[in-house]
C-alpha cells in the first residue's frame, strides 16, 4: 500500500514502511501527540494532507516555569509535500513552528492565503522562520493581504504559485 487516506484520531498506530502518502481527517481536533504517532507510524511519508477545522485543545508551547510538560519536536524525515487547505489556524502553527515540528527535507507547501497570512502574523513571527526557510515551493490559494516580507520569510522558495478559490 502506497497511501493511507482519511486517518482519524482513532488511528491505533503501527508501522507502515511502504506508505508515502497520508491524509488526515477528523471532526475532533488533532493534538501534538497524534502527529507524533503519525510521524512514527509512517517513517517514509513524503506527502501529508490535513483536513481539520477544530482548534487544538492542548496547544503545545515552549516550556515555561508554569508548564514543564515535555514538548517533543516531531521530525518528518522524508516529507516533501504538505497540504494545509481545510484546516484550523492551529495546524499552521503545529507544522511551521520549529519548537513543534522539524523538516529534514525541503517542503512544497500548499496553503490558503488567509492561513498563511494569519499564521505567520503577516510574515513577522520569528519562531516560524526556520521551517519556512525549508520551504522551496509555495502554492497559495487566494490573494494575500500583503506580500511584504514574503520573500524574506521564505528565502529558498524557487516557485510561488497563486491559485484562485
Amino acid at each position: 500500500m502506497k497511501y493511507y487516506h482519511d486517518i482519524t484520531n482513532n488511528f491505533p498506530g503501527g508501522l507502515f514502511k511502504c506508505v508515502c502518502e497520508v491524509s488526515l481527517f477528523d471532526e475532533q481536533p488533532f493534538e501534538h501527540d497524534f502527529f507524533l504517532r503519525i510521524s512514527q507510524s509512517f517513517p517514509f511519508m513524503e506527502r501529508l494532507t490535513l483536513s481539520n477545522f477544530k482548534s487544538q485543545k492542548y496547544k503545545q508551547h515552549t516550556k515555561s516555569t508554569n508548564d514543564i510538560k515535555d514538548c517533543s519536536i516531531i521530525e518528518y524525515h522524508h516529507l516533501t509535500k504538505l497540504v494545509l487547505l481545510d484546516v484550523n489556524l492551529d495546524y499552521v502553527e503545529q507544522f511551521l513552528d520549529k519548537t513543534k515540528t522539524s523538516f529534514t527535507n525541503n517542503i512544497f507547501l500548499t496553503i490558503k492565503s488567509y492561513l498563511l497570512g494569519k499564521g505567520t502574523n503577516y510574515f513577522t513571527r520569528s519562531e516560524l522562520r526556520a521551517n519556512c526557510a525549508k520551504v522551496y515551493g509555495l502554492n497559495i490559494f487566494g490573494e494575500l493581504k500583503t506580500r511584504k516580507n514574503l520573500n524574506a520569510y521564505f528565502p529558498n522558495v524557487n516557485k510561488i504559485q497563486f491559485s484562485c478559490c
